[in-house]
């Protein structure tokens, strides 16, 4: 299987060799997420986010950035990062409740770039991400989710205040 590096690349390349540049494209609503438009410069979400994420007391247990990855390429893209978030204690009772479930761990914010500089933070609700294993991770794995939704729109508001 090709690294990500290699289909970045890959990608890249397409992109130069047929002169097309990726636009940003709105998020349009789905059943699941909560999407948050914001008057926020890219830049200064993907920072508050992070910050957000530290001061409601969960950890960035990984990022990702394809934006970043084709600018290495030397090709410019929208500006977009996925943050997954989560900490040990609710892995811990995830798995006691659902091993199956562990797959859906970090749960995961997206950062896009909106055409005019802006950014748009949205993220699936842990209720929907957790909702397929519900059957066999009963009340204990819908708890979670419902106290890890309180915890994402806490985080997702302390990121986008006074930025929307």
């Amino acid at each position: 299987m090709p690294s990500f590096d290699k289909v970045i690349r890959y990608l890249a390349a397409i992109l130069v060799c047929f002169g097309l540049s990726a636009q940003p494209q709105a998020l349009e609503p789905r059943t699941g997420w909560r999407i948050v438009q914001t008057d926020t410069a890219y830049g200064e979400l993907v920072e508050r986010l992070t910050v957000a994420i530290q001061a409601e007391g969960m950890l960035l247990v990984t990022q990702a950035s394809a934006s970043d990855g084709a600018r290495m390429n030397g090709v410019t893209i929208p500006g977009n990062r996925v943050f997954g978030v989560y900490r040990n204690d609710y892995a811990r009772r995830m798995l006691d409740a659902s091993m199956a479930a562990g797959i859906e761990a970090p749960i995961r914010y997206y950062v896009t770039e909106n055409g005019d500089g802006t950014a748009t933070l949205s993220w699936k609700t842990p209720s929907f991400v957790f909702e397929p294993y519900l059957g066999e991770g009963g009340e204990a794995l819908e708890a979670l989710a419902r106290e890890l939704d309180e915890v994402f729109a806490a985080i997702a508001s302390r990121a986008t205040a006074t930025a929307q």
